[in-house]
């Protein structure tokens, strides 16, 4: 049985009578890399910052580590690593010197240092000032702070954002390397299913403060899966005759849809409906992208 990293319960966080998160139920095993979905507004950083102790939630709970975080709060924070929005630094500082003002609070080992700078790939330039670097090394810097304390957990939201390709393709490999070779366990929100399809193992989708999804990618891609669209001549007429040869289509536009076939399954489906008189005009697979999916949950508002 795996083990349970994080929990929250019927989490919520209302403001001035309006819910930002509603009775969200999250659930992260040891060694996911959990894609945590929404729209812009959506309430995913709301969520992160109860999941970090940063605001108090009007109702519910959080367990990480299979404690409450209300109660054993500076325990299960010196486990986790985290970078919520925009990673802060010193502009005239360099990387070696930001990292040193938080190691020191930490009070881990100088050599710590080293290590995450290696892990984030900004080894050789650590002595250089980081309001010269590119986005992407900020992000990775930003990175490179979360992993100073060894943490079992990371929390990251949206760290792809505003990242050109590359920025992102690094981001991504970093992320994606975390639990094999680090032994971390990692929660990364987005709003770009593109990106988290990428990485994650599970997804978690949230819609106007409510989870709506929770499984793995794999049940996602189940849920896109691919249908048969028919161009007959008499589409009403021929949905009777499909019904009557146990398969069920649906009417749409002047198409019908079905479930995928396979291909001798289509082969005997068209010559009963040509046996019936009906001309076939055209059969296609229409696949249902990811993409697709996710834009029906959100309601088409992922942007």
């Amino acid at each position: 049985m795996s083990e349970i990293v994080l929990e929250t319960r019927q989490l919520t966080k209302t403001y001035k009578n309006r819910a930002a998160v509603n009775n969200v139920s999250l659930s992260l095993n040891k060694g996911d890399i959990y894609g945590f979905l929404g729209p812009n507004g959506a309430g995913k950083t709301t969520t992160i910052r109860m999941l970090l102790g940063l605001i108090r939630p009007t109702a519910g709970s959080v367990h990480v580590f299979g404690k409450p975080l209300a109660t054993n709060k500076l325990d299960i924070l010196r486990r986790v690593g985290s970078l919520v929005e925009y990673p802060s630094y010193y502009g005239h500082l360099t990387a070696r010197e930001n990292l040193e003002t938080i190691r020191r609070i930490l009070d881990v080992p100088v050599s710590r240092i080293d290590e995450v700078l290696a892990i984030v790939r900004l080894t050789g330039e650590e002595r250089r000032p980081v309001k010269g670097f590119s986005l992407g090394m900020k992000q990775r810097l930003g990175i490179a702070a979360a992993l100073l304390g060894n943490p079992e957990l990371l929390i990251l939201d949206e760290p792809t954002n505003g990242l050109d390709p590359a920025g992102i393709h690094e981001i991504r490999e970093l992320i994606k390397s975390m639990p094999k070779e680090f032994g971390v366990t990692v929660l990364i929100s987005s709003h770009l299913l593109s990106e988290i399809e990428h990485m994650a193992n599970r997804v978690g989708i949230i819609r106007e403060g409510q989870l709506i999804f929770q499984d793995s990618i794999e049940m996602l891609k189940r849920q896109a899966s691919s249908q048969l669209r028919l161009s007959v001549s008499d589409p009403e007429t021929a949905r009777l005759t499909i019904a009557r040869y146990d398969s069920r289509a649906v009417l749409e536009d002047g198409a019908l849809y079905l479930d995928l076939l396979s291909d001798e399954q289509i082969g005997r489906l068209v010559a009963h409906l040509v046996q019936e008189g009906h001309s076939v005009y055209r059969v296609e697979e229409i696949r249902k992208s990811l993409e697709d999916l996710f834009l029906d949950l959100v309601g088409g508002d992922s942007l």
